[in-house]
């Protein structure tokens, strides 16, 4: 049986390993100043990509005065926010530069790295293409925040709740793969689990990233600053079909009916809740180990925590504080998913490796 060269060589990996760290940890961070941008309602207001150029802020009076007539020509200013000062434009311009300096920072604190890991031959191949994708999915991610700030320069007065949710959802799925990776460079013993154990984690993340999702359209439609009571909804535990269902066609309300949208974010979450105890109830008496346990004890907690934050979100008509502190346990939720899913579903061979390796330093 062939060694893997990635758990049989940790001294070589462990500056990856803390790289890889660092990355996660600025996705993170990037996902929370983009929903403080969101609620600020500050995403629009640089009205052009630039790249490079861009990079600056504005350094002077002039700068600033042409900067603050691009945002005036645009619809969001025109229905919104006319008659802003430039004071009060300067406010939320530069939350939106602080995100796209931000996303400028992770590119280059990703690739600097990797090419400098590459040339000292420290990434085995099946790392290194996992890698090269992961980057990718980045570039791609810059192009689909440009798009998505468009869809609110010409027409609309805020951006596109679909690319909204697209560009979320694609800086989540980037920050799943470098954790996913880091889970994957670490050695640790297998796990003898029963496969249904293995199904429930799996889909408890499908249902993870599909409520992010939605999530992503509440804030896109800003349906948490409508039906602020819980537990009911529109007057009722469940509302009344026409309501729920007037667009046509009927799929439409999926997306662009807040009342719908809303709805969809709540039963969700309790689904979640509810698959998140069975998972924990089964792993204890399946008695699956200390580790598997401890992994569903710290998801059903977290979703607590998390449905909790939400339920306070929504009655006191999202407050930023509240908001932020809501986004960012739902990015531990997704963290504590992904390395459940990831320890119960190890390949056969990676496992066999990592009882070598273990053994060995024993």
């Amino acid at each position: 049986m062939s060694e893997n060269p990635i758990l049989a060589e940790p001294a070589r990996i462990r500056a990856v390993r803390w790289w890889l760290v660092v990355m996660a940890v600025l996705i993170a961070l990037m996902v929370l100043v983009g929903g403080a941008t969101r609620l600020t309602e500050s995403g629009l207001s640089i009205v052009e990509w630039k790249p490079v150029t861009g990079t600056l802020p504005p350094l002077n009076a002039q700068q600033w005065n042409e900067a603050f007539e691009g945002y005036k020509a645009i619809p969001q200013y025109r229905e919104l926010n006319a008659g802003m000062t430039l004071h009060e434009f300067k406010t939320i311009f530069w939350w939106e530069w602080s995100h796209r300096l931000l996303g400028r920072v992770i590119g280059l604190a990703y690739l600097l790295p990797f090419l400098w890991f590459m040339w000292r031959g420290l990434l085995p191949r099946d790392l290194k293409r996992r890698l090269w994708e992961i980057f990718a999915l980045g570039a791609l991610q810059g192009a689909v925040g440009w798009w998505m700030v468009a869809s609110g320069l010409t027409q609309r007065v805020e951006v596109s709740q679909y690319r909204l949710a697209t560009h979320l959802l694609l800086a989540l799925l980037i920050f799943a793969a470098i954790v996913w990776t880091l889970r994957r460079l670490s050695r640790r013993p297998p796990l003898a689990t029963p496969a249904r154990l293995r199904v429930t984690s799996i889909a408890l993340l499908a249902l993870v990233f599909l409520q992010l999702y939605l999530g992503a359209l509440v804030a896109g439609l800003r349906a948490g600053k409508a039906y602020n009571t819980w537990p009911l909804i529109d007057g009722g535990l469940i509302p009344s079909a026409d309501r729920l269902f007037f667009e046509q066609p009927w799929w439409r309300n999926l997306f662009d009916n807040v009342l719908t949208v809303q709805f969809n974010h709540r039963m969700v979450a309790y689904v979640l809740w509810v698959v998140a105890l069975l998972h924990l109830i089964d792993a204890v008496r399946a008695r699956a180990g200390r580790v598997t346990v401890n992994g569903a004890l710290w998801i059903a907690v977290t979703m607590t925590i998390q449905a909790t934050l939400g339920i306070l979100t929504l009655l006191y008509q999202v407050p930023i504080e509240l908001a932020l502190a809501h986004q960012g346990v739902a990015i531990v939720v997704l963290t504590l998913t992904i390395a459940q899913v990831e320890r119960l579903n190890a390949p056969a061979s990676d496992a066999a490796a990592a009882a070598v390796a273990v053994g060995a330093a024993r």
